[in-house]
């Protein structure tokens, strides 16, 4: 990291670490105090606190960098957003899909009780994975033997959520690389799958879990296409941080969760077959630019990111002041070498975390080979698995 950009990020790193604990501390104190004797009370109130942490990086997103998210789908589906419960499936494709989701769900109203499924080890990040976790994101070990059990029980626990919430599952089980993209295109090729340009084979086992267990609950599934213009760079961490900005269309469809096929095996191939049209539709956007055929809508930038941010800041600020009056910290060598030591600490978390984000640094995919064909003539789908 060089000094020029270490001089913006280490500032932003500051205020997102610092408030960030604050806001953890509240979450703990609630999780003890008020949890064990109301979930859902604990639920509303860790809506809120959340969203003082998670807007701070849709600031970054909306107001720092600038990122233009353009949102591509029907009236209908647009009024509903933020008003019903919904399993949100997205393809993989940049490193800040999970943060766009986040911008819209802000807009829908719903950023408190936008969850998601991750990766275990994102639970163990500091501040921002401690805060999934009180919020309740279900975390997996990408082992369906050890997933299973906690999967259901978690998606179960789902069910009496008190407000409208977003659960984001990737079914693709990684992010998209282009060293990903050919296993899976290998993988298809000797499975007699189609073979995909844009898309990895999306690993079904999940998404069907998800569809049996929260069907009575969940009225709909909201299949999410992400897309970078052509004209537009990767939006990264790094860039965001940077204050660079990018473009970002996205493409919603609402399907009915009663529409969905009633059987395991039909609702795993319907999730297949989703990802067939989801390549498609990349496909034409590649063509195109754009998503055609559907409605542009009108999301905003609202101030209130911009307002938690400002208020954090001046608040820090003040309380910086007071404890160097207090202490008289950087009036001994002692004081300074803590102080450094602190800034250096910032930095090195600052990292984890953008190199965290990067698409290159995830799991690299292995492909299963294809198992025998079926008793109904057709393949079997494997999985491309990313231990």
């Amino acid at each position: 990291m060089g000094i020029a950009v270490a001089a913006v990020i280490v500032p932003l790193g500051l205020l997102f670490f610092a408030s960030g604990l604050v806001v953890n501390f509240i979450q703990a104190l609630c999780f003890v105090l008020i949890r064990p004797f109301s979930k859902n009370t604990y639920r509303k109130i860790n809506r809120s606190v959340a969203e003082l942490l998670w807007l701070e990086l849709v600031w970054i997103v909306d107001w720092w960098a600038g990122v233009k998210i353009r949102l591509f789908t029907d009236k209908h589906t647009f009024d509903l957003m933020g008003k019903e419960h919904a399993l949100v499936v997205s393809n993989h494709k940049s490193d800040i899909d999970w943060l766009v989701g986040w911008v819209l769900a802000q807009r829908s109203g719903c950023l408190g009780s936008a969850l998601a499924v991750m990766k275990k080890s994102s639970k163990v990040l500091p501040v921002i994975g401690w805060s999934m976790w009180f919020s309740e994101y279900l975390f997996l070990e990408r082992s369906w033997a050890k997933d299973e059990g906690p999967l259901k029980s978690g998606l179960k626990r789902l069910k009496d959520f008190p407000r409208p919430f977003w659960l984001a599952l990737f079914v693709e089980g990684t992010r998209f690389t282009q060293a990903k993209l050919l296993a899976a295109q290998e993988y298809a090729a000797s499975a007699g799958l189609p073979v995909p340009k844009n898309v990895l084979i999306p690993r079904t086992k999940g998404f069907v879990a998800a569809v049996s267990n929260m069907r009575s609950f969940v009225p709909a599934v909201y299949d999410v296409t992400v897309a970078i213009p052509k004209s537009s760079p990767q939006p990264t961490m790094l860039r965001l941080f940077k204050g660079q900005s990018s473009v970002v269309h996205v493409n919603l469809k609402r399907y009915s969760m009663k529409d969905l096929p009633e059987t395991d095996d039909d609702v795993a191939q319907w999730c297949r077959d989703l990802f067939i049209a989801k390549d498609a539709l990349l496909d034409k956007h590649l063509a195109e630019d754009t998503f055609s055929g559907q409605e542009l809508q009108d999301i905003g930038r609202p101030i209130k990111s911009l307002v938690v941010v400002t208020s954090w800041a001046c608040l820090l600020i003040f309380g910086a002041l007071k404890l160097l009056q207090w202490s008289s910290l950087l009036s001994s060598w002692k004081g300074i070498a803590m102080s450094a030591s602190g800034l250096a600490l910032v930095t090195f978390l600052m990292n984890v975390l953008i190199r965290f984000s990067q698409s290159e640094r995830s799991t690299p995919a292995k492909v299963v080979p294809a198992k025998a064909k079926t008793s109904g003539g057709t393949p079997e789908t494997g999985q491309v698995n990313q231990h």
